[in-house]
Protein backbone atom coordinates (compact mmCIF):
# COMPACT_ATOMS: atom_id res chain seq x y z
CA UNK A 1 0.00 0.00 0.00
CA UNK A 2 1.30 3.72 -1.12
CA UNK A 3 0.79 6.34 1.96
CA UNK A 4 0.70 10.01 0.64
CA UNK A 5 1.41 11.79 3.46
CA UNK A 6 -0.54 15.68 3.57
CA UNK A 7 1.04 18.31 5.18
CA UNK A 8 -1.97 21.00 5.46
CA UNK A 9 -0.22 23.42 8.19
CA UNK A 10 3.38 23.78 6.86
CA UNK A 11 4.78 27.36 6.47
CA UNK A 12 6.59 26.42 3.32
CA UNK A 13 6.51 29.01 0.46
CA UNK A 14 4.28 27.18 -2.68
CA UNK A 15 7.70 28.67 -4.58
CA UNK A 16 10.20 27.41 -2.48
CA UNK A 17 12.55 24.34 -4.25
CA UNK A 18 13.97 21.71 -1.79
CA UNK A 19 17.14 23.38 0.19
CA UNK A 20 19.69 20.70 -1.10
CA UNK A 21 19.21 22.06 -4.79
CA UNK A 22 19.81 24.84 -6.80
CA UNK A 23 17.73 25.17 -9.92
CA UNK A 24 19.03 26.43 -12.93
CA UNK A 25 16.74 27.02 -16.20
CA UNK A 26 17.81 28.53 -19.75
CA UNK A 27 16.33 28.33 -23.10
CA UNK A 28 18.12 25.06 -24.15
CA UNK A 29 18.52 22.82 -20.96
CA UNK A 30 17.40 22.47 -17.78
CA UNK A 31 20.18 21.85 -14.99
CA UNK A 32 19.99 21.02 -11.04
CA UNK A 33 22.71 21.31 -9.34
CA UNK A 34 22.94 19.73 -5.84
CA UNK A 35 24.66 18.98 -3.02
CA UNK A 36 23.52 15.47 -3.30
CA UNK A 37 24.89 14.33 -6.56
CA UNK A 38 23.73 10.82 -6.99
CA UNK A 39 19.69 11.85 -6.46
CA UNK A 40 18.10 11.29 -9.56
CA UNK A 41 14.88 12.64 -11.25
CA UNK A 42 12.90 9.76 -12.95
CA UNK A 43 10.62 10.96 -15.78
CA UNK A 44 7.39 12.16 -14.52
CA UNK A 45 3.81 13.32 -16.47
CA UNK A 46 1.67 15.96 -15.29
CA UNK A 47 -1.80 16.63 -16.67
CA UNK A 48 -4.83 17.87 -15.62
CA UNK A 49 -8.24 17.01 -16.19
CA UNK A 50 -11.70 18.43 -15.47
CA UNK A 51 -11.88 17.51 -11.84
CA UNK A 52 -8.40 15.71 -11.67
CA UNK A 53 -4.52 16.22 -11.36
CA UNK A 54 -3.06 13.00 -13.08
CA UNK A 55 1.33 12.70 -11.90
CA UNK A 56 2.81 9.86 -13.38
CA UNK A 57 6.19 8.47 -12.84
CA UNK A 58 8.31 6.10 -14.90
CA UNK A 59 10.10 4.43 -11.87
CA UNK A 60 10.05 0.44 -12.24
CA UNK A 61 11.92 -1.93 -9.94
CA UNK A 62 10.57 -0.45 -6.93
CA UNK A 63 8.67 -1.52 -3.90
CA UNK A 64 5.65 0.16 -2.73
CA UNK A 65 7.32 0.40 0.39
CA UNK A 66 10.17 2.68 -0.80
CA UNK A 67 7.93 5.19 -2.39
CA UNK A 68 7.50 8.70 -0.28
CA UNK A 69 4.67 10.56 -1.26
CA UNK A 70 3.88 14.12 0.83
CA UNK A 71 1.67 16.81 -0.51
CA UNK A 72 2.73 20.04 1.07
CA UNK A 73 -0.29 22.63 0.02
CA UNK A 74 0.47 22.90 -3.99
CA UNK A 75 3.73 20.76 -3.72
CA UNK A 76 3.77 17.38 -4.12
CA UNK A 77 6.82 15.64 -3.57
CA UNK A 78 7.65 12.03 -4.42
CA UNK A 79 10.77 10.82 -2.95
CA UNK A 80 12.68 6.59 -2.66
CA UNK A 81 15.18 4.33 -2.90
CA UNK A 82 15.75 1.63 -6.19
CA UNK A 83 18.24 -0.91 -5.18
CA UNK A 84 20.73 -2.08 -7.67
CA UNK A 85 21.08 -5.68 -6.60
CA UNK A 86 23.33 -6.68 -9.32
CA UNK A 87 27.04 -7.61 -8.89
CA UNK A 88 29.56 -5.14 -9.97
CA UNK A 89 30.53 -5.65 -13.36
CA UNK A 90 32.07 -3.64 -16.30
CA UNK A 91 29.40 -2.60 -18.25
CA UNK A 92 29.80 -1.85 -21.88
CA UNK A 93 26.77 0.84 -21.10
CA UNK A 94 24.70 1.40 -18.40
CA UNK A 95 21.88 4.11 -18.37
CA UNK A 96 19.35 2.52 -15.93
CA UNK A 97 19.80 4.69 -12.61
CA UNK A 98 19.97 3.36 -9.19
CA UNK A 99 19.77 4.71 -5.74
CA UNK A 100 17.82 7.74 -4.52
CA UNK A 101 15.64 9.51 -6.23
CA UNK A 102 13.33 12.33 -5.99
CA UNK A 103 10.46 14.50 -8.34
CA UNK A 104 8.65 17.63 -7.16
CA UNK A 105 5.30 19.09 -8.84
CA UNK A 106 4.05 22.48 -8.37
CA UNK A 107 -0.01 22.01 -8.90
CA UNK A 108 -1.99 25.00 -10.28
CA UNK A 109 -4.29 24.84 -7.80
CA UNK A 110 -5.53 23.86 -4.42
CA UNK A 111 -6.70 19.56 -4.12
CA UNK A 112 -9.30 18.07 -1.86
CA UNK A 113 -7.43 16.34 0.67
CA UNK A 114 -9.38 13.42 1.49
CA UNK A 115 -9.71 12.13 -2.50
CA UNK A 116 -6.31 11.60 -2.70
CA UNK A 117 -5.19 8.23 -3.95
CA UNK A 118 -1.97 6.47 -5.44
CA UNK A 119 -1.20 3.48 -7.21
CA UNK A 120 1.73 1.70 -8.50
CA UNK A 121 1.39 -1.21 -11.09
CA UNK A 122 3.74 -2.28 -14.81
CA UNK A 123 7.03 0.27 -13.60
CA UNK A 124 4.49 3.37 -13.80
CA UNK A 125 3.40 5.02 -10.14
CA UNK A 126 0.37 7.26 -10.72
CA UNK A 127 -1.17 9.58 -8.75
CA UNK A 128 -4.66 10.92 -8.76
CA UNK A 129 -5.76 14.29 -6.96
CA UNK A 130 -8.84 15.24 -6.77
CA UNK A 131 -9.59 19.55 -7.21
CA UNK A 132 -10.43 21.49 -4.23
CA UNK A 133 -14.25 23.12 -5.15
CA UNK A 134 -14.29 27.12 -4.68
CA UNK A 135 -16.55 27.62 -1.97
CA UNK A 136 -19.03 30.32 -2.89
CA UNK A 137 -18.95 33.53 0.18
CA UNK A 138 -22.32 34.98 0.82
CA UNK A 139 -22.45 38.50 2.15
CA UNK A 140 -25.11 38.96 4.32
CA UNK A 141 -27.06 42.18 4.59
Amino acid sequence: MIILKIKPTSTRSSHSLPETSTYIFSGITNWRLTDRPNVWRPPTDVYETEDRFVIRLEIAGVKEADFTITLDKNILTIGGLRSDNMDRKSFHQMEIHFGEFYSEVELASPVDNEHTSAEYHDGFLWIYLLKAQLKQINIKD
